[in-house]
């Protein structure tokens, strides 16, 4: 992918209960995730979005919690010379956590936007791999290691980090609890419903792995 002026972006919402934001979001290809909570999206669905699932649009759009408040994670694909808008609100509190400039996507390409996590088991490893494009992941559960660029870096709950795609990750999850993390990646249009992982070593492709997969979003982006 060549440079095209994106960037991808991840906000963290905290919302009191029945709170809602002063003024809608610009319209922006985004995930919203709700990591605690519930939230209904106004003007939208009449559904709420429960903990542990997620939301996908690329309009304006404006948030309620629910009776019981919501955090909800935001993840967002958003040309490299805006700046993030941190929602606004009684009972609102808003914090950018991540912000990485991407190589992509291409307008002239057709590309979409996946969020789904990866779950390990006890002492669960991903072995060294590389993905079809970039993303952002944040740590749901338990803590994990990665390492990568020859660096090594472990990550809490909350805690979030960029990985580019094509440099080689391995993963290795902690041994005393199970680890979970939610993601959201750009990827090429071909590659929806299908992985995007690729494994660097051939005697690993065979091998059993621990990591499982919950699909939210495969949706394509608007340019």
């Amino acid at each position: 992918m060549s440079r095209t002026g994106y960037k991808l972006r991840h906000i963290v919402d905290r919302m009191a209960p029945g709170a809602r934001y002063f003024e809608p979001l610009p319209a922006l290809n985004r995930v919203l995730y709700c990591h605690e909570g519930s939230f209904v999206v106004e003007g939208g669905e009449a559904e709420p979005v429960g903990e542990d699932r997620a939301w996908f649009g690329a309009g304006t759009v404006s948030v309620r919690a629910g009776d019981e408040g919501a955090v909800i994670w935001r993840y967002e694909l958003a040309p490299s010379d805006s700046r993030a808008k941190l929602a606004a609100g009684t009972g609102v509190v808003s914090e950018l956590t991540l912000e990485s400039a991407l190589d992509g996507p291409d307008p002239a390409g057709d590309w979409i936007l996946r969020c789904d996590a990866v779950k390990f088991p006890l002492g669960g490893q991903a072995f060294t791999h590389t993905h079809q494009g970039p993303g952002i992941r944040c740590l749901r559960e338990g803590r994990i290691r990665i390492d990568t660029a020859g660096a090594s870096h472990e990550y809490a709950p909350g805690e979030t980090w960029f990985e580019p795609g094509p440099e080689p990750v391995f993963a290795l999850a902690c041994k005393d609890q199970c680890t979970k993390f939610v993601r959201v990646m750009v990827l090429p249009a071909e590659l929806k419903g299908k992985s995007s992982i690729q494994y660097i070593n051939l005697e690993d492709i065979d091998k059993p792995k621990s990591q499982r997969y919950q699909h939210y979003v495969d949706e394509p982006i608007e340019h």
